[in-house]
């Protein structure tokens, strides 16, 4: 069993849905207070209202993590309400389909600003107070697309999901001194809002190139983070964990027969 991270404070970026909301509900069960954090407040506020009302403590904030004054003033905001800061959950993240020759220069700038600055903003704008904690934790939810595989409409977004990884080894390097670790999270296909909009023969699909034979939870990547968080993972940083049910093993769906 792990140790309790009762108290501590966590910030869940994107977390009025999706993987964001999913990470938030296993960090609320564990008792910790966590800072449900969307662009928009009232998305935030109605998740923290599903937390609290299952008996954990939560409170929304909105900030858009690609502006580094947002992020900057929820940091501030998040530490007044709950005494500091012990764990950033670096989730927000958007992945909108377009394959190169109809990428915009736009499109692609506002991936990379939500995506990968995004991340740096967060933990730049965290890390004062991450440094106070004695449990400085970073969770970055990247992805197997774009570190491990690829999917047509997604170079942006892969792009993005790399650049997560080459930023974090660096980053673990020089925020180890604060005794602050920095992992990442790489989900496989996860049934979200933005995954059963792609489609039931998408999903179905997807769920059929998975050794498991099923798509991920919300809640298997907020277990993993939960991990990444604890008393029991403090001697590992830099790293990465797959948490797609053996999505990207077989050679060819000829290895899933049976």
């Amino acid at each position: 069993m792990l140790t309790s991270l009762a108290g501590r404070t966590v910030i869940v970026t994107g977390a009025s849905k999706g993987i964001g909301k999913g990470i938030a509900q296993v960090f609320a069960r564990g008792g910790a207070k966590v800072a449900v954090v969307s662009r928009n407040l009232g998305e935030a506020e109605a998740t923290a209202a599903i937390l609290t009302g299952g008996g954990g403590t939560a409170k929304g904030f909105a900030a858009d993590v690609s502006l580094q004054e947002d992020v900057e003033a929820l940091a501030t905001a998040v530490a007044a309400e709950f005494g500091g800061i012990d764990v950033l959950c670096s989730n927000a993240g958007i992945f909108p389909q377009a394959k190169i020759e109809d990428l915009s220069v736009e499109e692609w700038d506002h991936v990379m600003a939500t995506n990968l600055k995004g991340t740096f903003l967060s933990i730049k704008g965290c890390l004062p107070y991450l440094k106070k904690s004695n449990q400085g934790r970073v969770v970055i939810t990247s992805s197997i697309t774009g570190p491990v595989t690829g999917f047509p409409g997604w170079t942006h977004y892969g792009a993005s999901k790399a650049g997560q990884l080459g930023f974090m080894r660096t980053a673990c390097i020089e925020l180890a001194k604060y005794g602050i670790t920095v992992n990442a999270v790489l989900p496989g296909n996860v049934l979200t809002e933005g995954l059963i909009d792609l489609g039931e023969d998408y999903c179905k699909s997807m769920a059929a190139s998975v050794p498991l034979k099923k798509l991920g939870t919300v809640e298997d990547i907020g277990y993993a983070a939960l991990f990444l968080a604890s008393k029991e993972a403090a001697y590992i940083t830099g790293q990465t964990i797959i948490v797609d049910g053996g999505q990207i093993l077989p050679e060819s769906l000829d290895a899933l027969k049976d």
